[in-house]
């Protein structure tokens, strides 16, 4: 594939503008385009489990969604995508093209080799900064880990560490995960 690369900082229509891309992964930040490589086999089966198992313990007015744009900041654009979020249904119903970081009740995020430093010190102020009440980060090394932080202010502070089975909170209701199960074939 071939970019043109902008000579300025990208607009909201600009990047509206952009074609789809499956090889890469693109978000937006201060109106400056990131790429990064799709996420490898684990990665994406752990997500696409995550949402399906959050998603069934909802109640039918909350639910769990996989990789869409969240916009995180208007002026300069930011728009991130979360491996997994958590809106509320209504809003969902709309099919709306992006969300807005205060329609996000829970944004989760993956590790990824060439991530992690993002997830862990960019995403984490970013999401706090745009009031995301809940963000957590899984590392599916062996084992699984899940940091669970809920937003206190302006910032994150830890709510807790979890390995193995984990009893979680999402937006006010109870959600089982077996985070080692995220990535096993069965």
């Amino acid at each position: 594939m071939s970019l043109s690369w902008p000579s300025h900082l990208l607009t909201l229509e600009e990047w509206d503008a952009l074609p789809e891309d499956s090889a890469l992964r693109l978000e937006l930040v201060e109106g400056v385009l990131v790429t990064s490589p799709k996420p490898l086999s684990w990665h994406q089966k752990a997500a696409t489990r995550l949402s399906y198992r959050i998603d069934e313990q909802l109640p039918d007015e909350i639910t769990a969604l996989e990789e869409v744009d969240v916009l995180v900041t208007v002026e300069p654009p930011t728009i991130r995508n979360p491996d997994v979020l958590v809106t509320r249904t209504d809003l969902y119903l709309t099919n709306p093209q992006r969300y807005r970081a205060l329609d996000v009740l829970l944004a989760v995020e993956i590790l990824s080799a060439g991530t992690r430093r993002v997830d862990r010190v960019l995403k984490f102020s970013e999401y706090a900064e745009a009031g995301i009440p809940q963000y957590w980060i899984i590392d599916i090394g062996r084992p699984t880990t899940l940091l669970a932080y809920r937003l206190d202010g302006d910032t994150y502070r830890l709510s807790g560490e979890y390995s193995g089975h984990a009893a979680l909170d999402v937006a006010g209701h109870p959600v089982a995960l077996d985070l080692d199960a995220l990535i096993r074939r069965r």
